[in-house]
């Protein structure tokens, strides 16, 4: 070995400095033990600067637009709002500026975490090397995370697309935007891009935002629809090309095959999950398409000292499952818990407005496991007198229930987000439905809702002919 590699021994040796890999390296430096941490692009992943802090920056400038727009309802007389595109850009690198320092070098050298900046790959079951570096671990974790999938499309390649790691930098407001794929990414950069001036156009080959509440997704898509987004479900393209100076896409929807032209092309078709370069098959890590191939403890099949968290685990493609990842391996391998990846229900929410957030089973879901024996309670968001006071009435609150038991939940409306986690909170705590409506909301909030929803599921019971009738036997006690 070259005198100017420097050989290193650790407890812990991380490979990606995204939020599975960062959570495992502060909890296990702050545990103590001795941690390599490997990183070859920026500190903080893909969620900090290409995809959640980014997004969710943009949205909300898009947000302040439509605001704007709305006032006129309120009472309130404007003008039209203007986009100051080079404005838009500063707010969404200033939000990761500000977020970066969370996810520093310096921050986790602050820790005793010794950071390499290069490429890392395996050379055996236990060590890992770089350019300048040879790691010998007892525990190796992958946390690579994933990135946009180029679906096989003709000419494709051949076009200047755009993906999440390039859409937030464009010089230039697109004048009119094609997003191949109507999942979460697609759906949320639509709206955005609408609402700040831009023509755009989805195009989705089955059902956009398909794995939502279908209810509750076809209210976000109305929406955006309403909002001058062109939403073309059951469209597939077929091919893409460019002619002076636009791209255009070819697309087939069974009976025509339409012809968009466009300036831009952004493609959100999926994730998959980041291998390559890893040299896998020396360190004895089986692996496929979706990620390393590991079970509900997230550790590998074939090399024992290996596991994998967040997008490399090939499981829910989410920021907070990267983190839950990494608590799951702080229990299992420094605590002997016997904590599971599976333990928890899953939360996930599009940031379209209406927000739609989705816990546990849909009603689809539930119907195809546990077929008539489900139920749902729902309340809507036109009752909810928060609500109605602020104008932002579509929506409502459905809970998913198998014998009584909640097995999952759907919110659809203003802050769906943050209101899901009162059910979050009970359904991870194994809570029964009455946790739900045993509690006083503060008056008026929106997150009633969920306890409206609850007390629905009991009213036919509560105020029942036998109800009435043991009211009235014990109206006789004095």
């Amino acid at each position: 070995m070259s005198d100017s590699v420097k050989t290193l021994k650790a407890d812990l040796c991380i490979i990606g400095a995204g939020s599975g890999g960062l959570s495992a390296a502060a909890g296990a430096a702050m545990l103590g033990l001795k941690v390599v941490l490997y990183e070859k692009h920026e500190m903080g992943g893909d969620c900090l600067n290409y995809g959640c802090v980014p997004s969710k920056a943009l949205l909300s400038a898009a947000k302040a637009a439509a605001g704007v727009r709305e006032a006129k309802k309120y009472g309130i007389r404007t003008q039209d709002p203007k986009t100051d595109w080079d404005a838009v850009k500063a707010h969404v690198s200033g939000a990761i500026a500000t977020i970066a320092p969370v996810d520093s070098q310096e921050r986790f050298e602050g820790l005793g975490v010794t950071v390499i900046r290069e490429a890392a790959r395996f050379a055996d079951k236990k060590t890992i090397v770089s350019d300048t570096s040879c790691t010998q671990a007892r525990r190796i974790i992958i946390a690579t995370g994933s990135r946009a999938f180029i679906p096989p499309i003709e000419g494709l390649k051949d076009v200047p697309f755009l993906t999440n790691e390039t859409i937030f930098t464009l010089p230039e407001l697109p004048e009119h935007l094609v997003i191949l794929g109507g999942g979460p990414i697609g759906v949320e950069m639509a709206q955005a891009f609408t609402r700040l001036g831009s023509k755009v156009t989805v195009i989705e080959m089955g059902r956009a935002m398909p794995r939502a509440d279908a209810d509750h997704a076809a209210i976000a898509i109305k929406t955006l629809r309403e909002e001058g987004v062109t939403v073309l479900e059951q469209h597939k393209a077929q091919r893409v090309m460019q002619e002076n100076g636009h791209i255009r896409v070819h697309t087939d929807n069974g009976t025509a095959t339409p012809v968009i032209d466009c300036s831009h092309l952004l493609v959100a078709t999926g994730r998959r999950a980041v291998l390559d370069g890893l040299d896998l098959e020396k360190g004895g890590v089986e692996y496929s398409q979706k990620g390393i191939t590991v079970g509900d403890t997230l550790r590998s099949h074939s090399n024992p000292r290996v596991w994998a968290l967040g997008d490399a685990a090939g499981m829910e493609q989410f920021t907070h499952i990267a983190g839950w990842h990494a608590s799951v391996f702080t229990r299992r391998a420094f605590f002997k818990q016997g904590t599971r990846a599976s333990s928890l229900p899953v939360p996930a929410v599009t940031y379209t407005s209406p927000e739609v957030a989705q816990l546990g089973l849909t009603e689809a879901e539930a119907r195809t496991k546990f077929g008539g024996k489900v139920t749902t309670s729902a309340f809507p968001f036109h009752e909810n007198d928060r609500a109605i006071a602020e104008g932002k009435t579509l929506g409502e609150c459905k809970l998913v229930l198998h014998k009584g038991k909640l097995v999952g939940a759907s919110i659809v409306g203003e802050g769906a987000g943050d209101i899901l986690q009162l059910v979050s909170v009970a359904m991870s705590n194994g809570l029964k439905l009455t946790a739900l409506t045993n509690f006083i909301s503060p008056y008026p909030t929106r997150a009633e809702v969920v306890k409206r929803a609850a007390s629905a599921h009991f009213t036919p019971v509560v105020f029942s002919k036998n109800a009435r009738r043991l009211v009235g036997l014990l109206q006789r006690i004095p």
